[in-house]
Formats: C-alpha cells, sequence, structure tokens
C-alpha cells in the first residue's frame, strides 16, 4: 500500500499507509494525544478524528479543552438538543443549528411552543441520549441521495438547504436513529460530552434565514462546557449581565425608551442626552487636540452618489429611499461619499495634506425587527466617523496617529481591547495589487506599534482591509467598536486629487475610521460595563444634595448654586419623604455623591458625605468638596 506523508505543527513529518486515519496519527504520537484528541485539521480545514489520509497532508490535531475543541465539542451538543426534540414533540422539522460564541442554538418549525418550563423534560433527554454513547457516524452521498433521505424524514428546511447547495456531496451524521445534514466536525460519539456541563438559556423567534417574508421559527439557544464548574461560572456571567442589562437600566436609569412607533429608533430622555452629550464634548476636544476639523454632510443623497461609491451593491437592501422632485434620493447608510464630496469641492495640494475631517453622521440601515436589540442593534444610528486624506508617503504616520487616539479614548473608560486585521472579502472592488498594498501597510503600522493582532482573513470592507478594536468589558464579552480602512478604492471612483510639488494631479490616499463606532451602541455598552454607576464626570447627575428637613431647604439650595457655578450637575432632593427613602432613591440612581444638610452642616457650612459605594465619608467643608468633585470630573477619574 502507498504512504502518505503527514506534516505536524512543529515541521517534523512520519510517514503512514495510504487510509490511516487522523485518530491513528494520534495515537501513534502518544496514547495520551490519541485519548484527547476529538477532531483534526487537514491542510487548515476541520475533519473528523474518523477521517482517513489518502495523500501527503499538513495535520494539526484538535483536542478536547482547546477553544477549538469547544466548538466541535458544541456543534455535536446542538445534534443532540435536536435528536431531543425531535425524540419528544410530534412534527417537528430541523432548521439549523450552529455554534455561536460561548454556545449553540437550533431552529425548530413545530406546532407546540415551547417555553422554558420544557427545558427540564429536553434536559433530562439530552442526558439520555448522551449517556447512550452512540458512534457518531459520517456519511458522504450525493445531492441527490441527501435530498431522498432528508424528503424520507419529512426535513423540507434541510432539502431546500442542499438544493442550494453547490458542491456535487453532502455530508450526512447519524447518531443512533438520529440523521442530520451537516459539515462537521463532530465528537466521535454523544458519550464524549459531559451530561452535568450543559444547559439550555432561552427560547426565541427566529425567521428562516433571517427573511422576514419566511416563517417564523423556534430558537432554543444553550450552552456546554467542558466541566460543570465552567458551566457554573459562565452561568453566573449571563446572571451578571441580566441585572446589567442596558435595556432594564435604560428605564431604571430614565437614559432612553423604545416606542412602539419607531421600532429600533430609540429616544433620548433628559438624563440620557447629559450622557450622550458628555460623550460627544469628548470627542470632539480629543479630535480638536488631534487635528481634526468637523465636518456635517446631508442625511439624504441622490442614488447615484451610492451607485459610485459601491454602497448600492452591498447596501441596498438595507437602504430607505424617497422620491424628491420625480428623483431618487436615498437615506445615507454611511457617512464616507458625502465626505469626500466635501473634499472634492475645491482644488487641495500636497502641502494641505493630510486633511482629517470628523463628522457625528446620523446613518439608517434596515435591520430586521427580529434583530432590533436596544441600543445594540437599532435601525438609526450616529457615527463617530472620520476620513483622512493623505500622501501615500504619510500613510503610516497617520495610521499611527488614529491608534494613539483609539488607545487614548479607550483608555478614559478604562477598556482593554484586542486587535484584528481583516483581509480581502470575496465581493471587492479594486486590483489584488491595491490590496495587497493596503494590507501590508495596516499589519506594518501593528507591528509598528507593539500591538498584539489576530488575522481575520476575507472580512475586510469592501472597499479596503481593515484594524477592527474589539473592546473587553468588566465581564470579559468583548465588542467590535473602533476600525480603521485603508482605501485607494473610493479615491478612484470620485476621481480625487491634489496638486503635487512637480505640478501635476496625483491620486490622494483615504483611510475611513471610528473610534467609538456607534455612539448609540457605545453608550449601551457603557450602560452595562458601568452596571449604570457612571464615572463623575459621565454621571447625568453628579451630586443629590438631602436636607433632613424643611428648614435646611434654603441651605442645600445655597450648596447647589455654589456647585452649579462650577459646572457641577447637582440636584435637591426637597420631597417630604424620609432621609432614609432619599438616600436609597439617590442610590438607586446610582448618583455618585449625596451630600446630607442638617442643623450641624448649616452651622459648621459643610456637607456631610455619602459616596454611593464608599458609603458615609463624613463632614466637608463645603469648598473643600466643591475643589476634590471639580477635579475628579476634570481628570476623568
Amino acid at each position: 500500500m502507498s504512504q502518505v506523508k503527514v506534516t505536524l505543527p512543529d515541521g517534523s513529518s512520519r510517514g503512514y499507509e495510504q487510509g490511516t486515519t487522523v485518530k491513528d496519527v494520534a495515537f501513534d504520537i502518544g496514547s495520551r494525544l490519541g485519548r484527547a484528541s476529538i477532531a483534526g485539521k487537514i491542510n487548515g480545514e476541520a475533519v473528523d478524528i474518523s477521517y482517513k489520509i489518502e495523500e501527503d497532508v499538513d495535520l494539526e490535531l484538535i483536542t478536547l479543552g482547546s477553544d477549538e475543541g469547544l466548538e466541535v465539542y458544541r456543534h455535536t451538543a446542538a445534534h443532540v438538543l435536536a435528536q431531543a426534540v425531535k425524540s419528544l414533540y410530534k412534527d417537528v422539522k430541523l432548521a439549523i443549528g450552529p455554534t455561536i460564541a460561548d454556545g449553540f442554538y437550533y431552529d425548530f418549525d413545530m406546532e407546540e411552543r415551547l417555553s422554558e418550563d420544557d427545558f427540564d423534560k429536553i434536559e433530562k433527554e439530552m442526558k439520555k441520549i448522551i449517556n447512550e454513547k452512540n458512534e457518531i457516524e459520517r456519511k458522504v452521498v450525493s445531492k441527490e441521495e441527501a435530498i431522498k433521505v432528508m424528503k424520507e424524514l419529512g426535513e423540507d428546511y434541510k432539502v431546500e438547504l442542499i438544493e442550494d447547495l453547490d458542491d456535487e456531496t453532502v455530508t450526512l451524521y447519524t447518531q443512533g436513529e438520529f440523521t442530520d445534514l451537516c459539515r462537521g466536525p463532530h465528537l466521535p460519539s454523544t458519550g464524549k460530552l459531559k451530561n452535568n456541563a450543559f444547559k439550555l438559556l432561552n427560547v426565541a423567534g427566529a425567521y428562516w434565514r433571517g427573511d422576514e417574508n419566511n416563517k417564523m421559527l423556534q430558537r432554543v439557544y444553550a450552552t456546554a462546557f467542558y466541566k460543570k464548574d465552567e458551566l457554573e461560572e459562565h452561568l453566573e456571567r449571563l446572571e451578571e449581565a441580566k441585572q446589567r442589562d442596558h435595556r432594564k437600566l435604560g428605564r431604571e436609569l430614565d437614559l432612553f425608551s423604545l416606542q412602539e412607533e419607531g421600532p429600533g429608533f430609540p429616544f433620548f430622555h433628559p438624563k440620557g442626552m447629559v450622557l450622550r452629550n458628555q460623550l460627544v464634548n469628548f470627542w470632539k476636544e480629543e479630535h480638536r487636540k488631534a487635528g481634526y476639523a468637523e465636518i456635517k454632510t446631508p442625511i439624504i443623497l441622490n442614488q447615484s452618489l451610492w451607485q459610485q461609491s459601491g454602497h448600492w451593491d452591498h447596501y441596498r437592501d438595507d437602504m430607505y429611499f424617497t422620491k424628491i422632485d420625480d428623483g431618487d434620493y436615498a437615506v445615507k447608510p454611511m457617512n464616507c461619499p458625502g465626505g469626500i464630496l466635501v473634499y472634492k469641492h475645491k482644488k487641495h495640494s500636497y502641502r494641505e495634506l493630510p486633511i482629517r475631517m470628523a463628522e457625528l453622521g446620523l446613518v439608517h440601515r434596515h435591520e430586521l425587527s427580529g434583530a432590533l436589540h436596544g441600543l445594540m442593534r437599532v435601525r438609526n444610528f450616529t457615527q463617530d466617523d472620520a476620513h483622512i486624506f493623505c500622501l501615500p508617503d504619510q500613510i503610516k504616520d497617520e495610521l499611527t496617529g488614529v491608534i494613539k487616539l483609539v488607545d487614548r479614548i479607550y483608555s478614559a473608560f478604562g477598556f482593554k481591547y484586542k486587535v484584528e486585521l481583516s483581509t480581502k472579502p470575496e465581493k471587492a472592488m479594486g486590483s489584488d495589487e491595491l490590496w495587497e498594498r493596503a494590507e501590508s501597510a495596516l499589519e506594518e503600522v501593528i507591528k509598528d506599534n507593539d500591538l498584539d493582532y489576530k488575522l481575520n482573513p476575507g472580512d475586510g470592507a469592501f472597499y479596503g482591509p481593515k484594524i477592527d478594536f474589539h473592546l473587553e468589558d468588566c465581564l470579559g464579552r468583548t465588542w467590535q467598536c473602533g476600525t480603521i480602512q485603508l482605501d485607494f478604492q473610493m479615491p478612484e471612483r470620485f476621481d480625487l486629487s491634489y496638486v503635487g510639488s512637480d505640478g501635476e494631479e496625483h491620486r490622494p490616499v483615504m483611510i475611513h475610521r471610528a473610534i467609538l463606532g456607534s455612539l448609540e451602541r457605545f453608550m449601551g455598552i457603557l450602560i452595562e460595563h458601568y452596571a449604570g454607576a457612571f464615572p463623575t464626570w459621565l454621571a447625568p447627575v453628579q451630586v443629590q444634595i438631602i436636607p433632613i428637613t424643611d428648614n435646611h431647604i434654603d441651605y442645600a439650595y445655597r450648596v447647589k448654586d455654589q456647585l452649579a457655578k462650577e459646572g457641577v450637575r447637582v440636584e435637591v432632593d426637597d420631597r417630604q419623604e424620609k432621609v432614609g427613602y432619599k438616600i436609597r432613591e439617590a442610590q438607586v440612581q446610582q448618583v455618585p455623591y449625596m451630600l446630607i444638610v442638617g442643623d450641624n452642616e448649616v452651622e459648621d457650612k459643610t456637607v456631610s458625605v455619602r459616596h454611593r459605594r464608599e458609603g458615609d465619608i463624613g463632614a466637608v467643608k463645603i469648598d473643600k468638596f466643591k475643589e476634590d468633585v471639580v477635579e475628579e470630573i476634570k481628570n476623568k477619574e
């Protein structure tokens, strides 16, 4: 029998007989590795542990305990969930069941409405399937055979998926009496799952294929871990996240609301506007110091502009349209073309470049109703956009300048962040040469700034590669906010130019960038990150003065006037309520400082200071408190 060469990640190679499985290789390397291995990667593509090696390959083993192994583990748990639901309920049709961040889900079409009350029953059935330790068998069949199998099983959604595939063959996975359509890979047996380390979390509606014109299915969300204590830790984090939900806190703190009259269009209340304006003022000041000029461009522009920019081909289905004077117009989904028109309205000399233009631009995109989520997923939002027009030899310095600005702004909120480099997507404008040039420039500047980064192949914007910044909040969750995109395409499309030192016209390079990303979404992240207890500089009400009796109200207002003159946001609670009740109310509203004033404070010209976290601090002279709180606000502590 012919020999095949298997090259391992350390560069070493081993020879095996043709048809040797990934599992055989794992055990040949070592029995401990063999027992831990659950799948493999052949030439970078994930495969089952039973995969037969027929030619020379690069092999990487996927083990229990690894991040990639956990994805295989959860993928198998999704199939166990589907099998359990099929066995417990009548007339269930399966849709899809992928892994997602921190877990997985499965979509079902069934008459009976599932609720969390059904989860115990389903979990018991899943444990039964796990305990049966059924082998999971992979079978490669033709499209025609796969369609026949799924039609016999009554799986209409699977038939539709198969018919849409370009591949001539399809993989089916069988465990016991259950068969599903899947690319894999999977664990070798259901028994590899821990029956005490998975949990069904919630059920929600989801349109088939995300299209609101299709049938609404029932989506069961779940998670699974290698160990029970890992699951319990995750559930604790979920409970903490539930308490920090920005929608809940938005109501309690009276920051914003979501109304039926405007689904996906948030309403900001006075306290929410204070928070928003503090963010905007901070953003504007940092950009002024970084050499940006602020612009504002129209929300509605002619449809031809979006066709010229390329957004028409990529965003048309998510755009809003209108007619003006018999002409076709669109509500902007992006700010870039408006910024380009501002640049283009006059000639520029190389001496003017770089030109940095920043815009807090309101954009609109038609998100599906099922995808809307508080401030995190809306239909109109404010992008903190900026567009830099520069000379080719200024690219590196400008990118470095943006990276330093990102760091300054995120540091003000105490955020750590991770960096990703996203390269050319499948649908992209421009030549490979320009893309390679842009990707190399971004990678070089990342390394020059000593940033650790992860490569994200094929996820760049349609006009250029990008650096994405992922914030990490206090619960360890990550949020993609900032982005830097290097663009050689738009200057070509819009025939942008500058007059060089040689008196000739040349093409500038364009850098797109956002730091907060969406102002609304960033506010949602901040609400959850701080659990509503914003730093004093951001808090809608920074100081609440609480007079003990009506006799102390005049003094309370004199204190308020002194603080207000220094720009402190201060209120007096002069309601006819007990002091303890007023303090609790201020605590619930997450007011940083409460000043209690009574006879002693009036006589000594002091205030009794209470901090929302530290409790009673004691009596302090008014001038001393004023000085300290103003300094805290100024330094954004």
